[in-house]
């Protein structure tokens, strides 16, 4: 071998061999194996996981907690930060199963809780919270049984990416955002039975840019709920049903209330859902708004109500009879919404006496019931249109 030859080789392996190394220290996986989990479905490995997710916390350099494939029994994992570093990759190959007695996660508020996290991305796997059982005591004892858990909560964190995930069967709510900022879902499948109570598909609460795209949600109850204190929402290529549809609301419940202002809804599909795109807030004095919305591109499939506005929801008729709302709605845009009602009134714009519903714009919209057009019904609600229009638009 030549001199030149042979020195650009060692050359070579030299820097390979100082990449592989700098690589190496650049990043840890933490398998849960080595801490003491058992894929067997009935081993209680939430130390096991615990212990993971304290070590990935403590490093001060990327890193992956992995689950490999299996079923593992889980209680109630409290993931919190601040962590020493903003890189920990929690890769799932198995399923996170919760206990078979609902009793043991079900008034503990979140059965899986990510708080204070920063730079959290978890990828893959499916979780299984065995809610049916909880659901059939709802229905048969009522009040004497546990309230139920959310199966993911996401609190007070930022830079969360939640990719390729599956959430089955949710004692209440599936995933919780609240209090966050740039969280990322992606690829995320929501299953639960359509008559499962209070478990609403994806929350998110008082957060500033949440992304939600590419989703696949079947519930009981809103695909997505959408609460006060939202901003810089965006939800693209979701397909909903069963399930309450989306949902902006409820709010006003409380007076002194944090309001809901530019989100973005597109290219989203509703099958046999009881509401396409919502907007509910209770019938009672209000400091809380929603501006800024635009609802694109929805196809409509059997939806009893595709389009709603609902400002006076009052359940039982408690805490707020003879009441009005007093969350004001401005600058909702419906555009390209097409499909079928399951009911006569296929567009409802049900506003507050006190504060109208202001700048409503319907742009193509065409939704038939019955193979023949549908109507609208409207109250206290002003606004334009621009192209083909049915049912024909009842705005002042």
């Amino acid at each position: 071998m030549q001199m030149g030859n042979l020195t650009s080789l060692i050359l070579f392996l030299y820097f390979f061999s100082l990449h592989q190394s700098l690589a190496a220290a650049a990043a840890a996986t933490y398998n849960v194996f080595d801490f003491g989990a058992k894929p067997d479905g009935a081993t209680d490995s939430t130390a096991a996981l615990s212990r993971a997710w304290s070590a990935a916390c403590a490093s001060n350099k990327p890193t992956t907690i992995y689950v490999p494939r299996g079923r593992f029994l889980l209680r109630n994992v409290h993931f919190r930060g601040p962590c020493r570093n903003k890189a920990i990759t929690v890769r799932i190959d198995g399923t996170l199963v919760a206990p078979a007695n609902f009793d043991a996660i079900g008034n503990s508020g979140n059965w899986l809780l990510f708080e204070g996290a920063d730079g959290v991305s978890v990828r893959g796997g499916t979780l299984d919270a065995q809610g049916p059982a909880l659901w059939e005591c709802k229905k048969s004892r009522g009040k004497d049984c546990p309230s139920g858990a959310t199966t993911l909560g996401i609190t007070k964190s930022k830079n969360v990416e939640i990719i390729g995930l599956t959430s089955l069967n949710s004692q209440m709510f599936h995933i919780v955002i609240n209090g966050c900022e740039n969280v990322k879902l992606q690829g995320v499948r929501v299953s639960a039975s359509g008559n499962s109570p209070n478990t609403d598909g994806i929350h998110v609460q008082l957060s500033t840019g949440v992304t939600i795209l590419s989703t696949k949600i079947s519930t009981g109850d809103d695909c997505v709920s959408i609460g006060p204190g939202t901003k810089n929402l965006w939800i693209e290529n979701m397909t909903c049903g069963p399930g309450h549809g989306i949902s902006i609301g409820s709010l006003g419940k409380d007076y002194e209330e944090a309001g809901v202002e530019n989100v973005t809804v597109r290219s989203v599909n509703f099958k046999n859902t009881q509401n396409g795109l919502r907007i509910k807030t209770w019938g009672r004095p209000s400091k809380g708004f929603v501006r800024g919305v635009a609802f694109q591109h929805a196809v409509m499939t059997n939806v009893q109500n595709p389009i709603v506005i609902d400002q006076n929801y009052c359940p039982n008729n408690k805490n707020c009879p003879g009441q009005v709302s007093g969350v004001r709605i401005s600058d909702v845009s419906y555009e390209d919404i097409q499909g079928t009602s399951a009911t006569e009134v296929a567009v409802k714009f049900d506003c507050s006496k006190a504060n109208p519903c202001e700048r409503i714009r319907l742009e193509n919209v065409k939704l038939s019931y019955k193979n023949r057009r549908a109507e609208a019904s409207c109250s206290n609600a002003a606004g334009s249109v621009s192209g083909l229009i049915e049912p024909t638009s009842c705005l002042y």
